[in-house]
């Protein structure tokens, strides 16, 4: 076994690599999901806001679609964005986001929406800190919750004309097990990708990430145990 001063100090420059680069991820996430929760809050005071986008669902799912093309950009560009662009792009996104995350204030209890956001801070927590900690190599699970979420958005696609209680309790069982997992193997994917280097703009890339797994956790635990009005 290597004990040099030498190895110890590669192991401690390493560390701090990872440490600084996660300090960077969860703060641009943080941002993201204060600026999300305000932008949301805020359209759902709004009377005229929210009138003009129930009697328009058109320009929702336009904004959704913009919603998307953002992600991708993000996810495909980010080794050549520059810092300050991916940041831009990614508030943006999140608060595009909060404007169609809106509608959980009506159809949910502002109670029930605070108790789940704790519960799902919770669950995200441990399943997170599995992810970081672990020995295990979990690559080989992210195919598998990519696959059983590609399953997840078909069944509720189908589910949308059919109207199946027992579909939608499959999906929303099914959606919570994927982003707690994909927590876990998320977290281990951003500590490689810290030890291996790269452009500022990565940091934006891994907030992304645990952005999503933590906005759909959330989105999947609200629909099972949310009180509606």
């Amino acid at each position: 076994m290597d004990s040099s001063p030498l190895s110890s100090a590669h192991t401690s420059t390493n560390d701090m690599t990872i440490s600084t680069y996660f300090a960077d991820v969860y703060r641009w996430m943080t941002a993201a999901l204060g600026l999300t929760a305000v932008v949301a809050w805020f359209v759902s005071q709004n009377a005229t806001i929210s009138q003009f986008l129930a009697a328009n669902s058109m320009i929702v799912w336009i904004l959704f679609g913009v919603e998307l093309l953002f992600v991708f950009a993000i996810a495909s560009r980010a080794h050549r964005m520059s810092y300050g662009t991916a940041i831009g792009a990614f508030l943006i996104y999140a608060a595009l986001n909060g404007v169609t995350l809106s509608f959980i204030f009506a159809l949910y209890t502002t109670a029930s929406i605070f108790n789940v956001f704790l519960v799902t801070t919770l669950m995200y927590g441990a399943t997170s800190l599995y992810g970081y900690t672990t020995k295990r190599d979990l690559s080989g699970l992210g195919s598998f919750f990519f696959m059983a979420l590609i399953g997840i958005i078909v069944a509720s696609i189908l589910n949308f004309w059919l109207a199946s209680p027992m579909i939608d309790w499959v999906v929303t069982f099914g959606g919570i097990i994927v982003f707690a997992g994909l927590a876990a193997y998320d977290h281990q994917k951003l500590k490689k990708m810290a030890l291996s280097g790269g452009p500022a703009s990565l940091a934006i890339l891994g907030a992304l990430s645990l952005y999503l797994d933590f906005i759909n956790l959330f989105l999947f635990l609200l629909r099972l145990m949310g009180d509606r009005r």
